[in-house]
Order: structure tokens, then sequence, then C-alpha cells
């Protein structure tokens, strides 16, 4: 990945169901033009640049592919969610934040440009404010469809979760959308589509997750991310981002 470092941590267990992960990027040359692809993630964002001051965001769920510039001189430390902390963490609906973002407070859980210093540190004391965020008792159901959704990586259909979890398609849906912003499945085919990356890093252009066929794959791949699969394998000048930075096997 041409110039950009990059380096990530997974939460503790007690706090795997919410975070994904913790992660960092930073550019320290020039300008870069990076694709980013559907991943299924909520993520608050703090970062600063040669140009740019410090600030705090929340990005809602991609739905399509987004082409960025992560300027030169630009430092990025950032929490990536999984669903369930939208509820009971973050405590707000980002259904409105569908392939869009929220410019947060600049001093957003008591974080400031010096929080940008030490990657390891701030992990550290972001996952004291999230453990202070968890206040609410969690509604079971929820847990269970959130852990099928993701061990599965969305290869399960709606009316199998449904079953599993004791809750009905209409519910689960209502609750997805005022949530969210999407539907279950769809969220699931982001899954999907995000499991095949590490397939498709490899050289395995056929379906290794839950689709149809080839035809089928080929056309979920080209529809969230706008490219063959050829084209994400090859990844000409590191363009996807996701592809650069995922760990070699």
């Amino acid at each position: 990945m041409s110039n950009l470092i990059y380096q990530s941590q997974k939460p503790e267990s007690s706090l795997s169901d919410y975070v994904e992960s913790f992660w960092m990027l930073d550019n320290p040359s020039e300008n870069k033009e990076v694709i980013l692809l559907p991943d299924g993630r909520i993520d608050l964002i703090y970062s600063q640049s040669a140009k740019e001051p410090f600030q705090a965001v929340l990005l809602g769920i991609g739905t399509h592919p987004e082409q960025i510039v992560i300027a030169e001189k630009t430092k990025i430390f950032a929490v990536s969610f999984n669903l369930l902390a939208t509820e009971y963490i973050l405590h707000q609906s980002v259904s409105k934040l569908l392939n869009s973002a929220q410019v947060l407070p600049t001093d957003f859980w008591d974080f400031n440009v010096d929080d940008l210093n030490d990657f390891e540190k701030f992990c550290e004391k972001i996952s004291i404010k999230i453990q202070q965020e968890l206040t609410q008792k969690i509604d079971e159901r929820k847990l269970k469809l959130f852990d099928l959704m993701y061990s599965s990586k969305g290869n399960l259909t709606v009316k199998e979760l449904s079953e599993k979890v004791v809750w009905s398609e209409r519910q689960i849906n209502r609750y997805f959308n005022q949530q969210f912003g999407i539907s279950l499945k769809s969220y699931c085919g982001i899954l999907r589509f995000r499991a095949s990356f590490q397939h498709i890093k490899e050289g395995k252009l056929f379906p290794e997750q839950n689709f149809t066929d080839q035809s089928h794959f080929i056309k979920e791949i080209k529809k969230l991310s706008g490219f063959l699969p050829k084209e994400l394998n090859q990844n000409k000048n590191d363009r996807f981002i996701q592809f650069s930075v995922l760990p070699e096997k």
C-alpha cells in the first residue's frame, strides 16, 4: 500500500459484540485517491491533516463504492463498530446516515488532536469510554440475531434468521430500516460481499460464499463494487484500500 501506514487492533472480548476493530491510517506523503467499498461497518473517525483541523465524523453504512482522496499528511484513528453498537453505545439511529456521514462535536467522547499521537493509548482510552456507554440492558434477540448474522458472514436467509431468533421477519425488517436505513437482506448481501474480499485478493474469482452460481457472484460483486472480481484482484495502484490492507495469507 504505497506510502500509507495502516495498523489495526481487535477489541477485548467483552467488547467484541459491539466493536469490529480499532484502526489507524497515516498518509505522510502526497494526496492518495482510493475507492471505499461497502463493508457493513459503522465508523467513528477522528482525523487531522495538513489542511484540515482535528475533527470527529460518524460514517453510516455504505451500499455503493465511493471514491475519496486521502489528503497529504493525514492521520486517522478510528473505531469500526458492529451494528449493535448504534443502539447500545452510540444511542442513536443511523438510518439517515446511509451512504452519508455526520460531523460530530470536535470534543466527542473527550478526544482531541493529542490522542492521535499514540495508537495503543487511543485504543485503551476509547475502550474505556465504550464500556462506560454500555448502560442499557440488551435485547437477547438482537444479540443472537447479530451473532448469527456475523458468524455466518451473511449466508443465512432472513427466514432462517427469523426462525432461529424467534422474531418475525416483518419486525426484524422494520427494526433494520428504522435503525440502519437498510433491509436485513441487503445488509446480509454486503456481509457476503465483504467476506469475498480475501478470496478475491488471493485470486479465487469464483463464489465461496452463498451465491447461486458464478454469474450471480459476478453480478453481486459488480453491483456493490462497480468492478469485476478480476479488477478487484488486480487492485491497480492500490486504489481499493480495503484490499490493500487485508493481511497476506
